[in-house]
């Protein structure tokens, strides 16, 4: 596949997970959303649950982590490509790390609490990182959720 082709399928499974962060907006939720792709199938889709489920750990990635592991019957993602909305925080990357995540794709960069300022050697040694795909979209999501806050 060449590198055009790769860029267009991943803008189509951030696309996705622009959806799932919409999804958390709606439920009043920090507005991150994740897919899980296997074998160009979407085995996961998870939004930030934080508030729903009053568990500071459910995060958007460690959902899709949990039911895309749950849908292969095994822990480890070797064969996934994780996307997600919002650059990962230490605990998600860490999560990924464990997990075996060979490709993480994300849309907006974190600045204030992303992995790559507090923990970045936490992903697997091996994977490889595509930051800023439909960024404008991601991070527009982001300030949208937060000015309504303010």
């Amino acid at each position: 596949m060449d590198m055009n082709e790769q860029r267009l399928k991943d803008e189509q499974y951030m696309r996705k997970a622009l959806v799932e962060a919409g999804e958390a907006f709606r439920k009043g939720e920090i507005p991150i959303g994740a897919v899980v792709v296997c074998g160009d199938r979407i085995i996961a889709r998870a939004h930030n649950m934080t508030e729903t489920l009053c568990d500071v750990t459910a995060h958007a990635e460690m959902q899709a982590i949990t039911s895309a592991a749950d849908m292969l019957g095994g822990k480890y993602l070797t064969g996934c490509t994780l996307y997600v909305t919002v650059e990962p925080c230490p605990m998600c990357a860490g999560a990924l790390g464990w997990a075996q995540v060979p490709r993480i794709v994300y849309g907006a960069s974190d600045a204030k609490r992303g992995y790559k300022k507090y923990a970045p050697h936490a992903l697997h040694p091996k994977a490889v990182v595509v930051e800023g795909v439909l960024e404008e979209e991601c991070a527009q999501l982001m300030k949208d959720f937060f000015k309504g806050k303010r």
